[in-house]
């Protein structure tokens, strides 16, 4: 197989993660036989200080040239202490989705057994657990008209979606779900919101197409709190933008941590894979981060993506061989963990690669 994949480091940790997830993809494409090709681009903040813009114009046209994207994160310490910047790192990143149609992210909740301590939730709770999120991702109040008084004391940002949105996104979800446990909850506020009222009764409408999916609606404030209280009732949850952004935060905890987490934003064409933590700031440049998310975006990648069911395998047999060996990063060891056995990001890194290596290169 023949593809031209670019990668975006971006911010932060993206950079050092994005390697090894780049390193991954290199020894899949070598023990497959696949031809994979690489560009790269600036997206972010690394953008706005080399062009004065988030997503520049050469940026956008490699990648609607690319047949996916593997992107690290984005982000600066200055703009969450500067709310009054107007050019953002984050605009980049909402521009990009726009730009490619990028309307479903598919966050799935892989939880190791290895981990279960490694969450502040009782293994019990957590065991069994297979979450798999999709959120809407180019409507809701992120995309929706934003306003200042000219006091600057009133804003407002409207929370507005057009049923295409929430019927194309719906479909997707229901699809997944007749491949998993044909169970769907859909996530919304739909007692208070009239753009929630007009998601459940899309969503409703769209459910009679999968009469072999039961369907479920629950209200966000109760779904953040089931989610901890109960996380293996859950199959596929469908949710809006706001309500995604949060709840697959959260989720995080219940694989352990955020560096634990991938995801695959998708639409018509060009893929977009990358872990869900942000840029880090704080532990940049100290071989802190955790590999594992970037590592798993691309096993997304290869099996969303490209089709590639059995390679994408490979990385999560890696990945879960790594952990049964009790390797872990600072951000997924427990008390129980061998101190020796604490690796920084390259080391975790390397560690993956060597067994994918044994598995491709018998």
């Amino acid at each position: 197989m023949k593809k031209n994949i670019l990668v975006i480091p971006g911010d932060g940790i993206g950079p050092e993660v994005t390697t090894w997830g780049k390193a991954v993809l290199e020894q899949i494409a070598k023990g497959f036989g696949h031809d994979f090709s690489y560009d790269e681009a600036l997206m972010g903040h690394a953008a706005i200080e080399a062009t004065g813009n988030p997503l520049p114009d050469e940026t956008l046209e490699k990648a609607k040239k690319s047949d996916a994207i593997l992107f690290g994160a984005v982000g600066h310490a200055k703009y969450d202490n500067d709310p009054s910047l107007k050019v953002r790192p984050e605009q980049g990143l909402l521009k990009i989705r726009k730009e490619l149609g990028l309307y479903a992210n598919l966050r799935p909740i892989l939880l190791f057994d290895e981990l279960l301590n490694a969450s502040s939730i009782k293994p019990a709770i957590l065991k069994g657990t297979d979450i798999l999120f999709f959120r809407e991702l180019t409507g809701d109040v992120y995309f929706g008209e934003k306003t200042r008084s000219e006091d600057k004391n009133t804003a407002s940002d409207l929370m507005i979606y057009h049923r295409y949105e929430v019927e194309r996104i719906a479909r997707k979800a229901f699809e997944a779900a007749m491949q998993r446990r044909k169970r769907l909850c859909s996530v919304d506020k739909a007692n208070v919101l009239e753009s929630s009222r007009l998601w459940r009764e899309t969503v409703q409408q769209v459910a009679k197409e999968y009469p072999e999916v039961q369907t479920d609606h629950m209200f966000i404030d109760n779904a953040a709190m089931q989610l901890i209280k109960d996380p293996k009732q859950f199959d596929v949850v469908l949710t809006a933008n706001l309500f995604g952004d949060i709840l697959t935060d959260e989720a995080s905890q219940i694989a352990g941590s955020m560096g634990m987490l991938a995801s695959a934003s998708v639409g018509e064409s060009t893929g977009f894979f990358e872990p869900i933590h942000g840029s880090a700031h704080d532990i940049t440049g100290k071989n802190l981060a955790n590999p594992l998310a970037s590592i798993l975006s691309v096993s997304l990648m290869l099996e969303i993506g490209f089709g590639l069911k059995d390679e994408a395998k490979i990385i999560i047999d890696a990945v879960d061989q790594v952990l049964k060996e009790g390797f872990r990063t600072n951000d997924i060891a427990d008390d129980t963990t061998n101190p020796y056995k604490v690796l920084g990001t390259k080391e975790m890194g390397q560690l993956v690669l060597k067994f994918i290596t044994q598995k491709t290169n018998p």
